[in-house]
């Protein structure tokens, strides 16, 4: 898995590995896990940035309505993974 560096709110580097990503609505989104073993956690991130932008800024999905479309989608992407909340 490929594993990007954010830098959280604080200023302070968080390392996440993509699992997956997708597009909905017109925005991208990343599957990301906290670690490569099989009961990681995972965040939905969500690309806030202006499509004109050259950097992306993600917030994580906490809109109970979009997260459980979310999980839906990538529950189809990935046939062979569990995403539970």
């Amino acid at each position: 898995m490929e594993k990007l560096v954010f830098q959280n709110e604080q200023g302070e580097d968080e390392e996440f590995y993509i699992v997956e990503q997708t597009r909905m609505g017109g925005r991208n989104y990343l599957l990301v896990a906290d670690s490569e073993d099989e009961d990681a956690e995972c965040l939905i991130l969500k690309d806030t940035a202006a499509d004109e932008e050259s950097v992306s800024l993600y917030e994580v999905v906490e809109d109970e309505a979009e997260l459980d479309a979310l999980l839906a989608v990538f529950g189809e992407l990935l046939e062979d993974v569990r995403l539970e909340r």
